[in-house]
């Protein structure tokens, strides 16, 4: 009988190229985390650095406010424009974020007749409302009724994307923000 001679399943060679190779990907998994979940950190990070709606509207600036959810690839897309919009702004504005899947908001969501998100209004010193912006918006159209929101009159100017997430009605016909289409 002429015995089997039985090659290893895989080559050593291979083997530790294999490994090296599963290393590289966890390392920069982990040393580039931020740049790979960017926009989720973003959306987290505004709504624990959200200054307070309440303190937004009497503190005599204009207001930026925006109601967005975790899971809306939209508001994630726009989270680093909005990002930059802050940075640049916020001295001189209040930047509000609102998290629609938080009840203790559902207020504002109600008020301000939230059905799609990203919704951003923009307010002026008196708390007047000056624009909404419903679904993505390019950064230079937010930037220009920023710049311009001193110099408007107090009409309201709404601007529709037809890329937003939709909240769906309940059973009792009234908006449930926590659904989304």
């Amino acid at each position: 009988m002429q015995s089997e001679s039985r090659e290893p399943l895989l080559n050593p060679n291979f083997k530790a190229i294999l490994v090296l190779l599963i290393a590289v990907v966890i390392i920069a998994v982990v040393l580039f985390r931020n740049f790979i979940f960017q926009s989720t950190y973003l959306l987290k990070s505004f709504g624990e650095l959200s200054v307070d709606p309440e303190i937004a509207f009497k503190n005599n600036k204009p207001t930026f406010l925006e109601f967005y959810a975790e899971w809306c690839e939209v508001c994630k897309e726009m989270a680093p424009k909005v990002s930059s919009l802050k940075e640049e702004y916020e001295k001189d504005f209040n930047f509000v974020f609102l998290n629609v899947d938080n009840q203790k908001w559902d207020n504002y969501i109600r008020k301000f007749d939230v059905n799609g998100i990203p919704q951003v209004n923009l307010f002026d010193k008196k708390g007047n409302l000056i624009s909404t912006f419903i679904g993505k918006q390019e950064e230079f159209t937010i930037r220009d009724s920023i710049d311009q929101i001193e110099k408007k009159a107090k009409s309201h100017e709404e601007i529709i994307n037809n890329d937003f997430s939709i909240l769906k009605g309940n059973n009792k016909n009234k908006v449930n923000p926590r659904s989304h289409g």
